[in-house]
């Protein structure tokens, strides 16, 4: 749907995110694996939404797509109000709308503050500044799709022929603009080995290993078998898996990684039988503001999505359940963090400060 996209990426062949003129267009991640399709989205409201119901997820995946939302305000309020202060306006109410929706990701906010950047520097004209941020918002797309594509590069060369990779939750292209992020790295070293295999954590209670990331590799056609999340460490412990390829939500200036509810409990196992831990993950997933990762807010979500699932209770009426979207895996338990700019190593906080330098990791 989109154009401009880079030769190879051409080619992808899951479509996550599509910014157009008058909508934004998601895969519907709630539908799969059994349904394939699209919601269209055409308010940032709308977009909003989705992003809180998480008919689309993962930090990649909803940086662009609140690009798209802003693309979308900025449409609207052009067409409606041809002063340059109530556009502007307008502008900020959907920025803060979007970024209230989820609060652990940060390229949200990435993405947010690349297309304020935009429309604080654009000229009087609402019409030629909505012109402006949509560019702005296909760029981003376009951008995660190439930062997701020399990740996978980086992170190939880390394994071998044969290899067994672990993964956790859904950090592929469902989670970005069509490539991914660990996933990416899979399909990297797939493409090039030719013959690995992966071990997929089902990810309770949302099931973003089951539902999406074991749909994905059926798609690319690379071998895997599904887990549930209590069975990780008994492969590991018997040798069963070579390396473990993680995403990331944000990540902190020395190196803590925030990442879907049960990283953690994997690179503690992965640590513990010294099988390589890596996360993946654009520079734009790197705060340097915190400092480490108690700093990083963690979302805590509806406790009826542990009690029941797809609307059916599973679990005792009046069940009480705590439910936070996300866990920190310390900076010690990461073997690397593979990036768009190369393979960063420990001490992590020099690496990605190096790695961040020319403003990579800033709005």
């Amino acid at each position: 749907m989109s154009r401009g996209v880079p030769a190879e990426a051409s080619r992808l062949r899951v479509r996550t995110v599509d910014i157009l003129p008058d909508e934004v267009v998601l895969i519907d991640q709630l539908a799969l694996p059994h349904d394939e399709r699209y919601v269209h989205c055409r308010t940032w409201q709308e977009v909003a939404a989705r992003i809180t119901d998480m008919t689309v997820r993962g930090a990649p995946a909803i940086g662009v797509t609140a690009a798209g939302g802003l693309a979308l305000a900025a449409h609207a309020a052009a067409a409606r109000a041809g002063d340059p202060a109530a556009f502007r306006a307008a502008l900020t109410e959907a920025a803060n709308g979007l970024l209230a929706t989820r609060p652990t990701a940060v390229n949200l906010r990435w993405a947010v503050d690349e297309m304020r950047l935009v429309w604080t520097a654009c000229g009087e004209s609402p019409a030629a500044c909505a012109e402006q941020l949509l560019a702005r918002a296909q760029a981003i797309r376009q951008d995660d799709i190439e930062r997701c594509l020399r990740i996978g590069e980086h992170g190939a060369a880390l394994f071998k022929p044969g290899d067994v990779i672990l993964t956790h939750c859904n950090a592929g292209a469902l989670a970005t603009a069509g490539y991914g992020t660990a996933l990416g790295v899979i399909r990297a070293a797939q493409a090039r080995h030719g013959d690995i295999s992966v071990v997929v954590d089902e990810t309770r209670p949302w099931l973003q290993g089951a539902r999406l990331t074991a749909w994905e590799l059926g798609v690319e056609d690379i071998p895997y078998h599904l887990i549930s999340d209590n069975m990780a460490g008994h492969f590991i412990q018997r040798g069963a898996v070579n390396g473990v390829v993680v995403g990331a939500d944000r990540i902190a200036a020395n190196g803590d990684t925030a990442n879907k509810i049960g990283t953690y409990t994997v690179s503690v196992l992965a640590k513990e039988h010294g099988v390589p831990f890596y996360v993946a993950a654009p520079l734009s997933t790197v705060d340097l503001t915190v400092a480490r990762g108690a700093g990083i807010p963690i979302e805590e979500r509806d406790e009826s999505e542990v009690t029941s699932f797809h609307g059916q209770q599973v679990a005792p009426q009046g069940a009480l359940a705590w439910h936070p979207a996300f866990d920190v895996t310390p900076a010690a338990n990461i073997s690397a963090i593979i990036t768009e700019a190369g393979v960063l190593r420990a001490p992590f906080g020099r690496a990605l400060a190096t790695a961040c330098a020319p403003g990579a990791c800033e709005a």
